[in-house]
């Protein structure tokens, strides 16, 4: 569970909402609006401000609009967006090309004489397993020692010059970016720039938790002095990352016979992350690095020939694992990806507008909007549902139609839909991307009614004081309706 920096990491679990989703009523189209409203219009939600778009697929006309042109924070619905445009610019078989390049010559005993490069081109997965355990540097490591290489005689060298600006959103919030969430972007990453630390309680009060780490690599150290507490007492562990800074500080207690609890934190700097790792992979091998290691953005040297690849899985498996499990270091480099495709620069600023070409082009007029990023991170990011919905229909008429439905969440079956409306008549009948930000939900995609209708749909609420449960029960609630449209 992911907390903002210093705030305890458990917290009391939050009663259950009194909104009974599976007795929603089925209305017909003249009675949507009566069903919508008496969920949206409860007393916990009256401080807030709602927008909700539903429009028919089939015949083009909106079913329902409340605030439907009014900007709000959409949070992760962002990434419809992104994914979309990537899926526009790229298609859904693109792939990333990672290799590992050298100028230098390598001699009959295994001397590789010269720097050893590692360049990145955008592939957001290099520390994904493959089926048998492997990651990307397993294999490159494996395909150097089958080269005959045993040793580098020089430095190696992490290149991340395909993607240019900011590693960052411009309007994050400090407190977001100690987190795996808020984690820097470059062109050449490992573990979406992450670390996971993990907490379990050693094996009596008083004695100090047991910490792991992984990958366990010195670009990073953990200091801990997190003692374990009695049974039933709480936990009150405390986690501090100082920006600028590789070292995690853990304090406080973690309770005898709780759970695990892994912590997933950003570290700054991708490339050179990436390059250590990298070379502590080649010494685990066997192939011993005389020089250090180090990251360059600038032209790659003349003379480099491939020593080892690895193209990235299709475009259309990324946006799965982009938007299903909302992670926004993919969306974050896939605006950068579509920056570079349609403007020739890998930067924020070259996605973005690409994007809004993108979404003029489909149709979407966004001249009141506000886009700041790729991934519904920055506060500073405002969509109207009707902009959204707008969207939504627009890919689903796209030559790309299915690879973009096949990315979203399905209403009880997996992503960060997995455990919502399971159960009910909505389950499975709702493929929705989700956005949760502090005192905002959002939920935009699609339904298919019990009677094999099609809809369209954005709702999002903003500055509620209700537990983020408590509105997406509202959320769901509202889609159950939606499901019994006729």
């Amino acid at each position: 569970m992911l907390c903002p920096r210093g705030l305890p990491l458990s917290v009391l679990a939050l009663a259950a909402p009194a909104v009974v989703l599976a007795r929603e009523p089925r209305p017909a189209a003249s009675t949507l609006a009566v069903a919508i409203d008496r969920i949206i219009e409860r007393p916990a939600f009256a401080p807030a401000f709602w927008g909700i778009e539903v429009r028919d697929l089939r015949s083009g006309r909106v079913l329902y609009a409340r605030n439907a042109s009014k900007n709000l924070t959409p949070a992760s619905t962002m990434k419809l967006v992104t994914t979309a445009a990537a899926l526009d610019a790229l298609g859904p078989e693109a792939r990333f090309r990672t290799t590992v390049e050298s100028a230098g010559l390598l001699d009959p005993s295994g001397r590789l004489s010269g720097d050893l490069y590692l360049v990145g081109r955008g592939d957001p997965g290099l520390a994904e397993r493959a089926a048998e355990g492997r990651t990307a540097f397993d294999v490159f490591a494996d395909a150097l020692w089958a080269a005959g290489v045993r040793s580098v005689e020089g430095r190696v060298v992490g290149h991340e010059g395909l993607f240019k600006g900011d590693r960052r959103g411009a309007s994050w919030q400090w407190d977001d970016l100690v987190w795996c969430y808020g984690a820097e972007v470059a062109a050449l990453s490992w573990n979406t720039s992450c670390a996971n630390v993990t907490v379990s309680p050693g094996p009596r009060p008083g004695e100090p938790a047991l910490v792991t780490r992984d990958p366990a690599s010195s670009y990073y150290e953990v200091v801990s002095t997190v003692v374990t507490a009695a049974a039933g007492q709480k936990s009150d562990l405390t986690l501090v990352r100082d920006l600028g800074s590789s070292v995690i500080h853990l304090s406080g207690s973690y309770t005898l016979g709780a759970e695990a609890d892994v912590l997933e934190v950003a570290l700054e700097d991708p490339a050179r992350y990436a390059v250590t790792v990298f070379a502590e992979r080649l010494a685990s091998r066997g192939i011993h690095v005389s020089g250090a290691v180090a990251t360059s953005s600038e032209a790659l040297p003349l003379g480099l020939r491939v020593l080892a690849s690895r193209d990235s899985e299709p475009l259309s498996e990324i946006l799965k694992k982009t938007n299903k499990a909302s992670n926004n270091f993919k969306a974050e480099s896939l605006l950068r990806l579509v920056g570079l495709q349609a403007k020739g620069e890998g930067s924020t600023s070259a996605g973005l507008e690409a994007v809004g070409d993108f979404l003029k082009q489909s149709g979407v007029d966004i001249g009141s909007a506000a886009i700041g990023d790729g991934s519904g991170m920055a506060p500073t990011d405002l969509l109207a549902p009707h902009q959204i919905v707008d969207l939504l229909v627009a890919m689903d008429a796209h030559r790309h139609a299915q690879a973009f439905r096949d990315s979203l969440p399905v209403a009880g079956v997996d992503g960060t839909l997995e455990h919502r409306m399971r159960g009910t008549r909505a389950e499975r009948r709702v493929v929705a991307k989700t956005g949760t930000r502090r005192h905002a939900n959002a939920l935009a995609g699609y339904v298919t009614t019990l009677s094999g209708g099609r809809l369209a749909f954005s709702m999002a609420v903003g500055n509620h004081t209700v537990p983020s449960r408590e509105a997406t029960a509202a959320i769901d609630a509202i889609c159950n309706v939606l499901v019994g449209v006729r």
